[in-house]
């Protein structure tokens, strides 16, 4: 595991930085009262607002398009939007998504274009570039797209549906980035509590998508706040 210390909110691994970040996941919030949940979400403390975005293609579920996230920037302007695009064509929607208040745009490495290109094209817009990695695609698989990233989110359940188990077994996949790109950001997105999030921190983390978890607190303030002081107490306990 990678060397680690918290101090400050943030994680230093092996003399880097990097800000410990909490997002709540819009896909485990109430349909019918988006907006009142993105707020909820806000006032949370929480750091920025995950959104993922499904074709029936990619995975097997449907889940919102370019209106939610423009509908997450009038809600709440200054609540940071971390858009992942669970699709096999990505490339055919980067415009309409930053357009719509992207901020970072999340593509898999497993999606039908080049992904490089595709990295490119989304900091050209004006938006962060990140990768995506399915549980079952081999770490190594990111190696010729690390340097166009700013962030890598590694799935810790197979993507399409809230509310699945934690998959323990993509945790090397963290250790193994870290080690490679200290200074980079490494999220998780997938099953995540006050029991998974500090094992994914000891592995390499810094960003952790928490939905059903959140969602379901009647008081997401202290859950936020629960999460963060979980992984301070993981790093100190060593």
């Amino acid at each position: 595991m990678p060397a680690a210390a918290t101090c400050g909110g943030k994680i230093w691994y092996n003399n880097r930085m990097a800000k410990i970040e909490i997002l709540p996941s819009l896909l485990a919030a109430d349909f019918g009262r988006l907006a009142e949940e993105i707020l909820r979400a806000e006032a949370s403390g929480a750091d920025a607002l995950h959104l993922d975005i499904m074709d029936p293609h990619f995975v097997p579920n449907l889940s919102f398009g370019p209106d939610v996230v423009a509908l997450a920037k009038r809600a709440a302007p200054g609540f940071y939007r971390n858009v992942h695009l669970m699709m096999s064509r990505p490339d055919l929607y980067l415009e309409k998504f930053v357009d719509a208040g992207a901020q970072t745009v999340q593509v898999h490495i497993e999606a039908d274009c080049d992904l490089r290109v595709q990295l490119r094209r989304i900091r050209e817009l004006g938006a962060k570039p990140a990768i995506v990695l399915n549980p079952e695609t081999p770490v190594e698989a990111l190696a010729p797209c690390l340097d166009l990233a700013d962030e890598v989110l590694v799935m810790t359940v197979h993507p399409g549906y809230g509310g699945q188990k934690f998959i323990a077994e993509c945790l090397p996949k963290l250790t193994w980035l870290r080690a490679r790109c200290p200074g980079k950001d490494l999220m998780i997105d997938g099953g995540g509590n006050a029991e998974t999030i500090p094992l994914a921190a000891k592995s390499g983390a810094n960003q952790f998508v928490a939905g059903s978890y959140l969602f379901k607190q009647a008081d997401m303030k202290a859950a936020v706040s629960a999460l963060r002081a979980s992984v301070a107490a993981s790093m100190a306990n060593g």
